[in-house]
């Protein structure tokens, strides 16, 4: 997600072509084509500018709904209804070939990953495992980070472990909270420095560090091919081991 303002100007976009399997937008105003998953201005006027990134999440309905009881919701436009992409549009989105492929990377080019670029490295995450780790410990660039599944089983969020008290709490594992009824403040994990109880906004709950909360990184969710071709120096996570240093 993107801001729309730059240099003074409030940008209106609209959908323009398609760069190797990535939305191309073009503005009204300028006539920039804009990278979707960079927010960088590819061609035109603009070009080399960058969107500021607006911070966001990717969760389900019913978790989002239950922490933000005034949200609001987009509304679709009628006349275009027969345009927007159907239920099933992941399922046929993995048969589609891709026009980038990245043979030696350990990961098919339809893969979902979870992407992280932050302390000047990027990385992806193999989203399939996080679901099935349900907690992921690793370091980036020598700073630890945790990478938490949400109480519905499908939601995921990045933290940096750091607390304003400058301790970091270590050897994360996972708290059985069940789903049914979990919400964004049902305590989902347990650290063993300090064995407080954290739930998925990264704050404690309960325990010595009750109040803390874990500063959340931006991630994106993307298939393989894309994010690895908008970030060439990537690594992947090896999910075997429990922390990479």
């Amino acid at each position: 997600m993107w801001k729309r303002s730059i240099q003074g100007i409030a940008l209106t976009f609209h959908l323009a072509g398609i760069n190797n399997q990535n939305f191309l937008m073009r503005d009204d105003q300028t006539g920039t084509f804009w990278q979707q998953i960079s927010g960088r201005a590819v061609a035109g006027p603009l070009a080399g500018s960058q969107l500021d990134r607006v911070p966001s999440d990717e969760l389900s309905f019913a978790l989002w709904r239950g922490s933000a009881r005034s949200g609001t919701v987009l509304k679709p436009v009628s006349a275009f209804a027969k345009e927007y992409a159907t239920k099933d549009w992941d399922t046929r989105m993995k048969r589609v070939k891709t026009v980038l492929d990245f043979p030696n990377s350990g990961l098919q080019s339809r893969d979902l990953v979870l992407g992280v670029e932050a302390f000047g490295v990027s990385r992806a995450y193999l989203v399939a495992q996080l679901v099935r780790d349900q907690l992921t410990e690793d370091r980036l660039n020598g700073e630890p980070v945790l990478i938490v599944l949400g109480p519905d089983q499908k939601s995921l969020r990045v933290f940096q472990v750091r607390v304003q008290a400058g301790q970091l709490p270590s050897d994360y594992y996972r708290y059985t909270a069940g789903t049914g009824n979990a919400t964004m403040r049902t305590p989902l994990f347990v650290d063993s420095t300090t064995g407080s109880n954290w739930n998925f906004d990264g704050c404690a709950v309960s325990g010595p560090a009750q109040g803390e909360c874990l500063p959340l990184i931006q991630s994106t969710k993307d298939y393989w091919f894309d994010w690895r071709n908008y970030h060439p120096q990537t690594t992947v996570f090896k999910h075997p081991g429990r922390v990479r240093s």
